[in-house]
């Protein structure tokens, strides 16, 4: 058990409350004043110019993470009020929401993790010493004092300790309906996902038929297609919650799902009605798997340098080039597939998406389609769907396979799916970093030094302490962005922050997890070198996090009054 705690200044509820929505107001005119100085470094003539975003790339990105903290702390803020309500604002979530706000104040005021070796400070962002002073406000000052301090990590972490026999660490404010389905999927990830799943990774293999057959009846690739097309209509903050719990077993049962909910979003949101009524029940059902092939050598994000072909010849389409990092692609029976049709057009013009059908590989033979062919990528982690490369040279295509029936519209499809991808990889971010902070918390309890369990340990007990509430900002940020999408509303800002602070946590959480295991972290029999290595894909994927932060920033300062 952790050491006794120091003492720690008591605060009441209520007090807490009025400090933390005064820290946020500071924190609003913090990123006001520091939007209108970047906006000064990079506008022209009033206009925002691409060359200098492209030069100020520092400060561009430093406002991307400034703004995203800031929406953090609002969005734990909120959820600690919700649960005050319904009387379910406990001492662990108290402090969960006080160390938040004093971790993320302090960054504000003195510099911002972007990564390892990037600390972005006010000054990078042009914002002066009166301006954090301005900032530093009486509210500030006593949060980031009290906030995260040796007292109230060595308290969590107890607490934490505590918590973990029932196997819950904090109030996520969700609804029955929300609460019903997290459990039944976390049930489903203790018996059949959890016992195995490091065995997958070890061996490199493909994720057992079985399974996938299991979450198909569990309906997890029909989620959020709507009742008519025989899916089951929940929303994108179900798809966060079983995301998240399957993913807490294995990112790779968590993701088989992702390529489901981008084949659907594409057909229901781009498809003709003929192309929803014979795609989406074979996709709800999982009577068809389905793989996203986008991504090209040598083009990466850059989605407009996209050079494959798709050629009309009659009431076909013949596909030729190359593709890359195609996840799930030998087993998939279907590929939504993004190719130029017309090569006059160049950037995002011309770019048509197609529902290619193909024949399931296996083994030694991938890819048995004729005018196919490609291999595996070996990778670190991420391996329980592999990955691959994949060559077209006169693969056919029908030509009703043309999503929407008319060329030209892909890349603008293709966006239309990325606010819901950008929540689900947040949700999967969330349950890998609560994997490792299970693993780290587990191994801390348990592995006896110097006469006790090395959770007694300050640094010990602190790191797992930190985890928890950054997990916890993390998943109320990417819960907020699934209600903002489940409500109709426009949310590529909210969904660009959820994902770029969950993965950057998913990494930290499973960086600490290991050394906290010490040398048998290091161990490939210890199942956090996995999650160390799955960890790791998720700055990278549905943008990476330089994109993600060139994203959000263009859009704070062209919506900049």
């Amino acid at each position: 058990m952790p050491a006794p705690s120091r003492r720690i200044e008591e605060i009441a509820a209520d007090e807490l409350f009025t400090l933390c929505g005064e820290g946020s107001a500071a924190a609003d005119g913090l990123l006001g004043r520091a939007r209108q100085s970047v906006r000064d470094m990079v506008a022209t003539d009033g206009a925002i110019d691409p060359a200098l975003i492209e030069a100020e790339q520092f400060a561009v990105h430093g406002l991307a993470w400034l703004a995203t903290y800031n929406e953090a702390l609002r969005q734990c803020l909120s959820w600690a009020e919700q649960l005050q309500g319904d009387g379910n604002f406990g001492d662990l979530e108290q402090l969960l929401l006080r160390m938040g706000y004093g971790g993320y104040l302090t960054e504000m005021a003195n510099g911002i993790q972007m990564s390892q070796i990037e600390v972005v400070r006010p000054a990078d962002m042009g914002l002066t010493a009166n301006d954090v002073a301005a900032f530093r406000t009486a509210a500030v000052e006593r949060l980031i004092a009290t906030g995260n301090t040796q007292g109230t990590r060595d308290r969590l972490a107890g607490m934490l300790a505590d918590a973990a026999s029932g196997g819950e660490f904090g109030e996520l404010g969700l609804d029955e309906t929300l609460s019903l389905v997290r459990d039944q999927f976390r049930r489903f990830t203790e018996d059949y996902v959890t016992p195995d799943a490091h065995g997958w990774h070890m061996r490199d293999e493909l994720i057992p038929m079985d399974v996938v057959d299991g979450m198909s009846e569990m309906g997890v690739f029909g989620l959020t297609i709507p009742e008519e097309y025989g899916g089951h209509g929940m929303g994108k903050t179900a798809m966060c919650v079983v995301s998240e719990e399957l993913c807490r077993g294995y990112i790779g049962v968590g993701s088989l799902g992702t390529r489901s909910e981008i084949a659907a979003e594409l057909i229901l949101h781009g498809g003709t009605e003929e192309q929803r009524k014979e795609w989406l029940p074979k996709i709800a059902s999982g009577e068809i798997l389905p793989t996203a092939v986008f991504t090209e050598p040598n083009v990466g994000s850059d989605l407009g340098s996209v050079g494959t072909r798709a050629i009309r010849d009659g009431d076909v389409y013949k596909v030729q080039g190359n593709k890359t990092w195609i996840t799930h692609a030998a087993r998939a029976d279907m590929m939504t597939l993004l190719a130029r049709t017309d090569p006059d057009q160049k950037g995002y013009r011309g770019l048509s998406m197609f529902l290619a059908e193909k024949p399931r590989g296996e083994g030694d033979a991938p890819f048995p389609a004729e005018g196919m062919s490609g291999g595996e990528i070996e990778v670190l982690g991420y391996r329980g769907m592999k990955e691959y490369e994949i060559a077209f040279d006169g693969f056919e295509v029908g030509a009703d396979n043309l999503l929407g029936g008319a060329e030209g519209h892909g890349f603008k499809q293709l966006m239309a799916t990325f606010e819901s991808a950008r929540i689900q990889t947040a949700a999967r971010a969330v349950g890998v970093a609560q994997n490792a902070f299970e693993l780290g918390l587990n191994y801390g309890m348990e592995r006896q030094q110097f006469g006790g369990a090395i959770l007694r340990f300050p640094r010990v007990g602190g790191k797992l302490a930190w985890m928890a509430v950054e997990i916890m900002m993390a998943r109320q940020l990417t819960y907020f962005a699934a209600r903002q999408k489940d409500q109709g509303r426009r949310c590529d800002l909210e969904a660009g922050m959820a994902k770029l602070l969950a993965a950057r946590v998913a990494w930290s959480s499973a960086d600490n997890a290991v050394q906290i295991h010490g040398g048998n972290g290091f161990s490939l029999e210890f199942p956090i070198s996995r999650v160390l290595c799955d960890a790791r894909i998720l700055n990278i994927f549905e943008g990476a996090g330089e994109i993600q932060a060139q994203v959000i920033a263009r859009r704070l300062l062209e919506s900049h009054n």
